[in-house]
C-alpha cells in the first residue's frame, strides 16, 4: 500500500472548516463508501494496552431515534443527522476481557496464543491492581473519546459535519436499547452528516484562546 500523506495545509483547512454542527440537512445521506471509512476509522482508533473496551451502536431506525431523541433534551439533530452512533463502553472489565484480546492478537498475528501470555498478564495485573485510584468504568470512557477524537477528526478529513452530545440521559439510553443486557453502556453520542444551509454556527468564527496560551514547550 502507497501512503500519500495529508499536507499540512489540507488538516488545518479541515480543522478550521470544521464545527460543532447544530443543524443537518435531513434530505443528505453520507454515501455508503464515506461512512464505511468513517466506521473504520471508529475500529482502527487506538485504546490504551490495544484492549478495546468499546463497542459503537450506529442506530438506523427512525422511529427509534425519534424515541432516543426525547431522552436527549429534544436536540434535533439525533434525527436530522444523517447518522447517529451512541459510543459506549464495556462493563466489568476484567480476566475476561484481556483474554478475549489476547486470542484475538494470536489469530490476527498468527501466533501461539501462549506466546502472548507475559503481554497477557501485564494487562490483568494494570485492571486488578492499577498503579493509580482508577474506576474501570472511568478509564473505559477515555478510551471511548479517544475514539470519538478520531471519528470527529476522519469526518473533517471528509467533509463530513459531526457534533459531539452529551447531552442526553445514559440510562434512558441504555434501557431503550438495552445495551446492560449486551454488557455495554452508552458514554457519549455523535452524530454525522451533512450542514444545513440555514445553521448560523457555520459561519461564525472559532473561539480559541491564542496557541501561546494553550501549547507550552519544555526544554
Amino acid at each position: 500500500m502507497v501512503y500519500a500523506p495529508t499536507t499540512p495545509d489540507q488538516v488545518l483547512q479541515q480543522l478550521n472548516w470544521r464545527y460543532a454542527t447544530k443543524q443537518f440537512d435531513p434530505n443528505q445521506t453520507i454515501p455508503d463508501d464515506v461512512w464505511a471509512a468513517l466506521e473504520q476509522s471508529l475500529v482502527l482508533a487506538p485504546s490504551s494496552f490495544g484492549l478495546q473496551p468499546w463497542k459503537f451502536f450506529v442506530i438506523r431506525n427512525a422511529e427509534l431515534r425519534e424515541q432516543l431523541k426525547a431522552h436527549a433534551w429534544g436536540q434535533a439533530q439525533v434525527t436530522e443527522a444523517s447518522h447517529l452512533v451512541v459510543l459506549a463502553i464495556q462493563k466489568d472489565i476484567g480476566t475476561p476481557t484481556v483474554d478475549r484480546f489476547i486470542d484475538r492478537m494470536a489469530e490476527v498475528r498468527q501466533v501461539p496464543t501462549d506466546s502472548l501470555a507475559g503481554y497477557g498478564n501485564v494487562v490483568k495485573g494494570f485492571l486488578e491492581k492499577p498503579p493509580y485510584p482508577l474506576e474501570m468504568d472511568a478509564w473505559a470512557a477515555r478510551q471511548v473519546y479517544i475514539a470519538l477524537g478520531f471519528f470527529m477528526h476522519s469526518a473533517a478529513m471528509l467533509g463530513i459535519d459531526t457534533c459531539p452530545l452529551e447531552g442526553f440521559d445514559p440510562a434512558q439510553f441504555n434501557q431503550v436499547l438495552k445495551l446492560p443486557e449486551q454488557g455495554y453502556g452508552a458514554v457519549v453520542l455523535c452524530v454525522a452528516g451533512y450542514r444545513a444551509e440555514s445553521d448560523k454556527y457555520a459561519v461564525l468564527p472559532k473561539v480559541r484562546y491564542a496557541t501561546e496560551d494553550v501549547v507550552g514547550y519544555i526544554d
